[in-house]
């Protein structure tokens, strides 16, 4: 297929967290605010003034330093993020919107708030409180704390217009970009796909790294391009997987699986865009910040909700993510020691294939990947077994 206009250009700015376009947008006069969640709105970091950046440390190696503080058996992903930090890397953070979510991340954030590791004299750290549950109580929950730990403290530093006439303002734009990306993604369910799971991993990532106001351009050069690209004559892939699992954002690791011919065509993971990229409603009688704190309960499938009927349906979300996108199974992916996708990834591994028949491949993972020869073999084997299975049943269909 013919190269995607900006996808070099784009992935190289994932490279660093201080890339070409987070300077700018500092240059700009904008405050820069860093997150790790998904529970943290990033349509309000967006407010008039602000550019939210979720937070990666590409290219890390050993985090030995953050590991004296945090120990070897936590996330890498936490530990690098303090190890880039340690380093200077993200000194140009303002401040850093903190969720009471993920351990690993709080405990980074946590040394962030309590040591003197950012160079800015700005720079502060506040924690926002995320519910368990999914009901009215927890919006009302929610919303108080989006209030009282992100707009207030927004307001009061920085001077940052935070009425609802700036967040709706703010959902308008976020939900163009939304808009984009769930374009550029639906080209993922086409019979052959014109866009590998690759490109979409740099763009989605991209979409979260940089202020959106310079890159939402460049998205759209990307949908209006992929309206009329082709696919290869000749299909380059053996199977179609969905790529399911914890903090994932490095499109290398895409990339590898789909070098073993499994094209990823669906992201359900922390950083990808199902759920992650749907538009923002705001219904009749709701202020535009109860919207936002109801659709960030409400559409996000990550496994710290544990209720019972929460759990059932986001196997069934996922399963229906594989029919949709025409996935021949799944894949599950893990960082090591993260405590919620540990159980999630074990319950994923027996109930998709029991209950859907689906088959899945359950992968337990390091943050810097130096394990690539025995996660090649794994993606391997798994790609065989999908082919051996259609194989199998178009025999017994004889």
């Amino acid at each position: 297929m013919k190269d995607l206009v900006h996808l070099f250009e784009l992935e190289d700015l994932l490279q660093e967290a201080n890339n070409e376009l987070v300077r700018k947008a500092k240059e700009d006069g904008k405050r820069i605010l860093g997150y790790t969640c998904y529970f943290m709105p990033e349509v309000l970091l967006d407010l008039p003034g602000c550019c939210g950046v979720r937070l990666r440390a590409p290219r890390s190696s050993s985090p030995d330093m953050a590991t004296y503080y945090m120990s070897n058996r936590t996330c890498m992903y936490g530990r690098c993020l303090l190890e880039r930090a340690l380093e200077g890397g993200y000194n140009f953070l303002d401040a850093q919107m903190a969720t009471e979510t993920c351990t690993v991340t709080c405990r980074f954030q946590e040394h962030l708030q309590l040591m003197d590791i950012i160079r800015n004299p700005d720079f502060f750290c506040e924690f926002t409180d995320v519910p368990f549950k999914k009901n009215d109580n927890s919006i009302d929950h929610f919303e108080k704390q989006l209030r009282a730990h992100v707009l207030e403290p927004l307001k009061e530093r920085f001077g940052i217009d935070t009425s609802d006439e700036a967040m709706r303002s703010a959902i308008e734009a976020h939900n163009e970009i939304c808009r984009l990306i769930t374009e550029i993604g639906s080209y993922r369910k086409l019979a052959e796909p014109t866009i590998t799971g690759t490109e979409f991993s740099i763009i989605q990532l991209a979409s979260l790294t940089c202020p959106k106001y310079l890159i939402v351009d460049k998205l759209r050069d990307i949908a209006e391009q992929l309206r009329t690209r082709k696919p290869d004559e000749k299909k380059t892939y053996r199977c179609k997987v969905v790529l399911s699992g914890s903090e994932e954002d490095d499109p290398n690791f895409v990339k590898l699986i789909e070098e073993c011919g499994a094209l990823v065509v669906a992201d359900r993971h922390c950083y990808g865009s199902i759920p992650g990229r749907e538009e923002i409603e705001i219904r009749a009688g709701e202020t535009p910040l109860r919207a936002i704190a109801r659709h960030y309960l409400e559409t996000s499938m990550c496994p710290r909700f544990m209720d019972q009927h929460i759990m059932r349906e986001r196997k069934e979300f996922l399963a229906n993510v594989a029919k949709e996108y025409h996935a021949d199974g799944i894949i599950v992916s893990q960082m090591k020691f993260c405590e919620y996708w540990s159980y999630e990834r074990t319950i994923d591994t027996l109930i998709l294939p029991r209950d859907y028949g689906i088959p899945v491949c359950s992968i337990e993972k390091e943050y810097v990947n130096n394990a690539v020869g025995q996660l090649r073999t794994r993606f391997q084997a798994f790609v065989e077994s999908i082919e051996l299975k259609q194989l199998t049943g178009k025999e017994a269909a004889k």
